[in-house]
């Protein structure tokens, strides 16, 4: 347990490092082992959206929980890298889900609250915390607030306000950071950084947002791609289709792997 510990303990200082965090998502280990061996890779997040779409299962907690677990094990065991899975919700019991995703070498989480009632959604983040807590890790919990994903025409500053309320709640009862996926702007990017502190927001890297320079001069601790990584390597395969039916053949820019 001290190596794992040691794994978690290092992922939140980078956290709370002002330099900001960015993780390329990977969703198996062939990924995972090419991202990791990436100039600059400190740390792999895994994206639940393309782990399941790789077995044939839509997003949403379609995937059996024990595959999704097992795939994050299998990543997990293939790197020396501190590993974070997005467990979306929990897959209807979150303590015993982070517990089984500890279990296979797994420091940290995505969690959504799926606009959920506030008491209701920061009691699991607490619980979650406090299950973490009995392993004896560090656990970097992001607690996820889904407040700009599900804002439909809402008005943007009654959703910012949802957004601050639910992760200044997330934060009281113990966790380490507070995910706000959505395409946010600078002023948004502030209030919530004003709001939760330095080093406590973490985002989702959509075309549109500030760069990755200005997050970090704002106080973001983090910045992840979801699906993206999985949608641009699949989009090269794509490419390749086409040019091998064009008569063409492998780009000469291919690289080999180790």
């Amino acid at each position: 347990m001290s190596a794992l510990q040691d794994k978690a303990t290092h992922l939140l200082g980078q956290h709370r490092d002002p330099t900001l965090l960015t993780v390329v998502n990977v969703w198996d280990v062939i990924s995972a082992q090419v991202v990791a061996d990436g100039i600059g890779t400190t740390a792999l997040a895994t994206a639940s959206h393309s782990i399941a779409a790789s077995y044939g299962y839509p997003d949403g907690e379609h995937i059996p929980v024990d595959l999704m677990i097992e795939v994050c094990g299998r990543i997990a065991a293939a790197t020396d890298l501190p590993v974070s899975a997005d467990l979306e919700a929990g897959y209807g019991h979150p303590v015993e889900t982070v517990r089984k995703a500890i279990g296979v070498g797994i420091v940290g989480a995505n969690l959504e609250d799926q606009m959920r009632p506030l008491a209701e959604a920061a009691a699991m983040m607490e619980d979650v915390m406090a299950a973490a807590d009995d392993e004896g890790i560090d656990f970097v919990l992001n607690a996820r607030t889904d407040a700009f994903v599900k804002a439909g025409d809402r008005d943007r500053g009654a959703v910012l306000a949802d957004a601050i309320e639910r992760g200044k709640a997330f934060l009281q009862v113990g966790a380490p950071a507070v995910f706000v996926p959505g395409k946010l702007t600078e002023e948004e990017v502030v209030a919530l950084v004003d709001a939760f502190g330095p080093q406590r927001l973490t985002m989702i890297g959509v075309p549109g947002t500030p760069s990755l320079d200005r997050l970090e001069e704002l106080g973001v601790a983090r910045v992840s791609y979801g699906p993206m990584p999985q949608r641009v390597a699949l989009t090269a395969l794509q490419e390749l289709v086409e040019e091998v039916h064009r008569g063409g053949g492998v780009p000469a820019s291919m690289r080999p792997l180790n």
